[in-house]
Order: C-alpha cells, then sequence, then structure tokens
C-alpha cells in the first residue's frame, strides 16, 4: 500500500512521529503545500496514484 502525506505546513515532532507510526512497512510519498508555489499538477498524479493520501496541518 502507498501512503501520500500532505503537509499543510511543517510538522511537528507529533505529526512527525505520527507519519511514522502510519507509514511503518509501506511504501510512501510525501508533498509540501507550504512553499511558495505548490505544483499542484504533480500533487494531483501523487493523490491518484496513492491508495491512501493523509492530509496534515
Amino acid at each position: 500500500m502507498k501512503v501520500l502525506n500532505v503537509y499543510r505546513s511543517e510538522p511537528d515532532a507529533t505529526v512527525q512521529k505520527l507519519v511514522e507510526i502510519v507509514t511503518r512497512d509501506r511504501e510512501a510519498d510525501t508533498f509540501d503545500l507550504a512553499v511558495k508555489s505548490p505544483d499542484y499538477d504533480a500533487l494531483v498524479e501523487k493523490i491518484f496514484s496513492a491508495d491512501q493520501t493523509i492530509c496534515w496541518w
């Protein structure tokens, strides 16, 4: 199962630990929305290629 983690802001220690737990033994990818100009086309491709998408604020 492939998991996509989408970050709205810089992940703190709690979020990092939770991401570690939910992605254990799984293929994982990330996308950062906190950058100045996110590549939304790439985000859409990543969402459709993932089995599960988790958004972290």
